[in-house]
């Protein structure tokens, strides 16, 4: 029996498994497909619209965790001060706020 014809077949086989191992990665980890000679297509639909949504979700969420840290950050400035501040004082400080 004569299997010439297979190595042709297990070669266009190989090439397109690989193509499509390749491309499967890039969409997976979020780089452009190739869209045919040299042409190249975004991962998602081309609506800058979707990324303009994203990018002021995340300004707005930054915006909150820094005011979130400030707010920390003085509050962190008191227990370093009650922490440090001799007893006495901070006794005389907390009659003080009783009355």
């Amino acid at each position: 029996m004569d299997m010439g014809w297979m190595v042709p077949v297990g070669i266009v086989g190989a090439v397109s498994a690989s193509h499509a191992f390749r491309t499967w990665v890039r969409a997976k980890h979020g780089y452009p497909l190739d869209e045919g000679r040299g042409r190249r297509r975004s991962r998602g639909d081309g609506n800058d619209l979707g990324e303009d949504r994203k990018i002021a979700l995340l300004t707005q969420e930054n915006e909150r965790l820094n005011g979130q840290v400030g707010r920390l950050e003085e509050r962190l400035r008191v227990l370093e001060r009650i922490a440090t501040d001799p007893a006495a004082r901070t006794a005389r400080e907390i009659d003080a706020l009783r009355d």
